[in-house]
């Protein structure tokens, strides 16, 4: 048993990364040349005991497992892009089968869920304002379908984690409260302290109001000054992150101490992971992973964690 394993009936917390640290998903030409085995020994390296799934990593546990355990590390949870303003409950459910299972297959109780149906945010050329909205009818169905398919994972044994996310159509603060107020307990909430930011929110009071609802945590930071300039020019999401919007947690402008406290009150139990995508030929990524690590390690700590 490695030493991962051996600290979770110690730990109510593990620290995880994303690997858009190394190479990013929505525009692939970051860190294109970067192999899946420096994003893995550096994650382990700068303190991380498990990591998000990335466009690198074989989908098949059986390729997938041993590559991990190599590296002493657990997977975190992994992104799934769901459409059910389009899809029945039903056919979503069928079309999640290969995630769910890699999930289930490698000891991960939490899937990260977000909408994509009209999606904009791995558009360079559309501004953020064109992001997709639903009608209340549209609402009320789409309550439903991610209920149901929350109440199908949790049989499964896994946690759905709602990620709400610039550019698609549950963004902001008044939507995300709309989210939790009309579906389920089984949908639970993934608070991304940047997103929620970069949507004008308020990280500390959205976990505040959704405390017991949270399952997952993403800590990305801001750099305010690059925020107010895309807000201004109504940039894409990618011309953003681009330009460095978004750091690790401790390199920006929020306050996470309250937010852990918080966290704590209500006695969570799950991953912290720094999911900051930048562009790595400019922010060295082992740099800033180790950055975040120590942040969050010190800050959790403090808040009384056991990490």
């Amino acid at each position: 048993m490695n030493k991962n394993n051996n600290a979770v009936a110690a730990s109510n917390v593990r620290i995880g990364i994303n690997p858009l640290t190394w190479t990013n998903d929505d525009l692939p030409s970051l860190g294109a040349d970067t192999p899946l085995e420096v994003c893995l020994s550096e994650a382990r390296q700068a303190g991380y005991s498990g990591i998000e799934l990335g466009n690198k990593f074989p989908r098949d546990p059986a390729v997938l497992g041993p590559i991990l355990q190599e590296h002493d590390l657990s997977l975190v949870s992994g992104w799934y892009s769901a459409r059910l303003m389009e899809r029945s409950a039903e056919q979503e459910i069928t079309a999640m089968q290969d995630h769910l299972n890699l999930l289930k297959a490698l000891g991960s109780d939490v899937m990260v869920f977000a909408e994509v149906t009209n999606c904009i945010h791995g558009d360079l050329s559309a501004p953020l304002s064109q992001r997709p909205g639903m009608t209340e009818e549209q609402w009320v169905e789409y309550a439903k379908r991610i209920t149901q398919v929350a109440d199908y994972m949790a049989e499964q044994g896994v946690k759905l984690a709602y990620h709400h996310h610039m550019g698609t159509v549950i963004e902001t603060a008044k939507e995300v409260d709309k989210l939790m107020a009309m579906t389920g307990d089984n949908v639970g909430l993934l608070l991304d302290t940047g997103h929620i930011t970069f949507a004008g929110g308020d990280p500390l009071e959205m976990a505040k109001k959704h405390a017991k609802r949270i399952v997952h945590v993403h800590c990305k930071d801001i750099r305010p000054s690059i925020l107010k300039e895309n807000l201004n020019r109504d940039s894409a999401f990618l011309n953003a992150v681009l330009d460095g919007v978004y750091t690790v947690p401790g390199d920006g402008s929020i306050d996470y101490a309250p937010i852990f406290d918080v966290l704590k009150s209500v006695d969570y139990q799950g991953w912290i992971v720094v999911e900051a995508e930048q562009d790595p030929a400019i922010a060295h990524p082992l740099t800033y992973a180790t950055m975040g690590y120590e942040y969050l390690s010190s800050n959790l700590q403090q808040a009384g964690f056991a990490i």
